[in-house]
This record gives C-alpha cells, structure tokens and sequence, in this order.
C-alpha cells in the first residue's frame, strides 16, 4: 500500500504499480469469476476482465434482454454463458451485480451456491447494510466484499478501452479464508481501477446513496433546471439558456476542474467570473447545506432503501420511470440540449 496525503489527510490506497495485473492474475490463476447480471456494471465488468485474461463467466435470465446483450458481447453460450444457477454454480468468485431489486429476489437461489470458500463480491454496500431491509445475510463459510468503481459502467468500459482507469473503493465485510483481500484487490484491478482505497460496507453505502441523489446527479440536476428556467423567465433563448446552464459547464469548465482542481478552472476564467464565483460560492453552499443534512440522515436511516426497494420491486416500475425520464427527455431544456448537441462542430 502506499500512503498519499489528501487535503492534508493521509490515506492508504493500493496502486497499479504495488498491485500489478500481473500478480492479480497470478492470485486469481485457479479461480473463476461468475459475473451476476448483465445491465448496468456487468458488461462493463466482465469485459475488463475477460480482456485482462482473467477466467470469466457471465450468470443471466435467458428471457432477459441482457441475456442477448450478452451474446452480443461474445459470451457464449454453455462455456462463457449460463444461466444464474449454473454460473454460481461453477464461479469460485461470485460477483453479485444485479440491481439492487434484483439482489433481493435472486439471493433465495444463489445462496444455496455459496458454499465453503468461495467469495461473494458486490460492487455497493447496499444489500448487505440494509439486511432488515434486503433479507440477505450472508452465511458464515463465505468471504464477502465489494470492490465499487466510482462511475457507471459506460465509463468503467470507455476508461478502460482508453487506457486508463477509474478509481474504485474496496471493502471486506467478513474474511473465512483469510485470502480475502487479495481476492478482492486483484478483481479490483482486473476490473481496470485506477487506484483502490479502503472503505467499509456501509460507509460506502452512505457516500453513494447521498453523492447520488447528491451533487452527482439529483442536485445537479435540480440547479441546472433553477437556472435555466431563470434565465427563460428573464427572455433568455433556449439555446442561450442552456449553453449557459449545461454546454459551458460539460464541454469546458467541469473537464478543467477534472484536470487540476478548481482553482484551475477559476484561474483560468476571467476576472469578472473569478469574483462573482468566489463572491457567491458560499451562499449557495449555505443555502444546500440544510438539504444535505436531510439527505443524509434519509440515507443513514435506511430511509432512501425503504424507498428503493418498495418502488423498485414493484411489476411495472420500469414502466413508471420510463415515464419519469420521458419527462426530462421531453422538457424544453433538454429538448434544447439535443440540438445543440447536433450543432457541435
């Protein structure tokens, strides 16, 4: 492990050059990997590590779209491909990547493969954390951990065709073959972390429920709405609107942050903006902060899961939020951001 300084904090965290893909293949060399689910973070996932070379299966619904999916990928039916029973059946490493609705109604059938010594891996705290919630309970004779890459699994895909890597937490819940955390280091690189920092199942949990519904996505979205509906209600042209909003803040400030920070991106702004950004910044921060202490504790209670999972469990849930996203879709703002995503050069 190497000790880096963050803001002053010093953390542990496990690097590609201390933690090569060579010894990852080489401790997981007598080991298959069962990729559970294939929608979100299972493509992106097993693919990783089946071009790393590490030995790999796919467990999916044969009536599921994703089963085709899968196919497509060039998963093969009967040797990379099975059905979920056969696959946690023969997987050594089982990596529970279905959505959290689905973990619950899966877990009565995968847990009578879990037997002495295999490791059960997810990619969030969720399931586990939230077990009065969730029913899953891992049994005794089992090692439990999670290695979650921070992104979704388009961008754990694309960083990695590209080369580099996205950052991942990893965590270990229980260790019966005291070999834990060199399994789990090793699915992490092999699944293309950029570098792995240690966590705990709940801690992670908390960080990415609130970062979610948070400044990642939720919050993000709801100013972007606030100030594009402003600038509309003021006489603003759609395309001026968002440009301002959403195209400045994408195409070109957001990635000098992602280079250097923020004071970056303010350095490399004009003055004007430097000052009225500097100036308003911590009214806005003040003004959120009360939202975010109520996210928080949502989170913490197990609140946000109770919601989770009696919606998401629900028969015609994708139904229901297909509707919900055809209402973004739809909105002006966002009709406004597909053109001029048209119109980039």
């Amino acid at each position: 492990m190497a000790t880096i300084n963050f803001g002053g904090v010093d953390e542990s965290v496990v690097t590609r050059e201390e933690y090569p893909l060579s010894k990852a293949l080489d401790t997981l060399k007598d080991e298959t990997i069962a990729i559970i689910g294939y929608g979100v973070q299972g493509p992106a996932q097993g693919l990783n590590l089946r071009d790393n070379g590490f030995n790999v299966i796919v467990g999916q619904r044969k009536d599921s779209k994703t089963y085709q999916k899968a196919i497509e990928d060039g998963w093969v039916e009967g040797e990379t491909l099975f059905p979920i029973e056969e696959a946690c059946e023969r997987g050594t490493i089982i990596c529970n990547l279905l959505s959290d609705a689905g973990q619950i109604a899966v877990w009565p059938t995968m847990k009578k493969y879990l037997t002495d010594g295999k490791a059960l891996v997810f990619s969030h705290g969720f399931a586990v954390t939230f077990h009065e919630e969730t029913s899953i309970i891992p049994s005794d004779n089992i090692d439990v951990m999670l290695v979650a890459p921070k992104g979704s699994g388009t961008s754990v895909r694309r960083l990695f065709l590209d080369g580099k890597g996205i950052n991942s937490s990893y965590a270990i819940y229980q260790d019966v073959t005291g070999n834990a955390k060199e399994r789990i280091l090793a699915v992490g690189i092999g699944v293309g972390s950029g570098y792995l920092f240690e966590t705990t199942f709940k801690k992670e949990v908390h960080s990415d429920l609130t970062g979610e519904r948070g400044i990642l996505m939720g919050a993000l979205a709801g100013v972007m709405e606030a100030q594009y509906n402003l600038l509309r209600s003021k006489g603003h042209s759609p395309s001026e609107s968002f440009n301002e909003t959403v195209e400045e803040l994408t195409q070109s400030l957001i990635r000098l942050v992602g280079e250097n920070g923020m004071d970056w991106m303010y350095a490399n702004c004009s003055t004007t903006a430097q000052r009225g950004a500097l100036d308003w910044k911590d009214r806005f921060r003040d003004a959120v902060k009360p939202v975010f202490d109520d996210l928080y504790e949502s989170v913490e209670t197990g609140n946000e899961a109770r919601i989770t999972i009696e919606r998401n469990s629900q028969s015609d849930y994708r139904e229901k939020l297909q509707v919900e996203l055809d209402e973004l879709k739809d909105s002006e703002m966002w009709q406004a951001g597909s053109k001029v995503r048209e119109l980039r050069p």
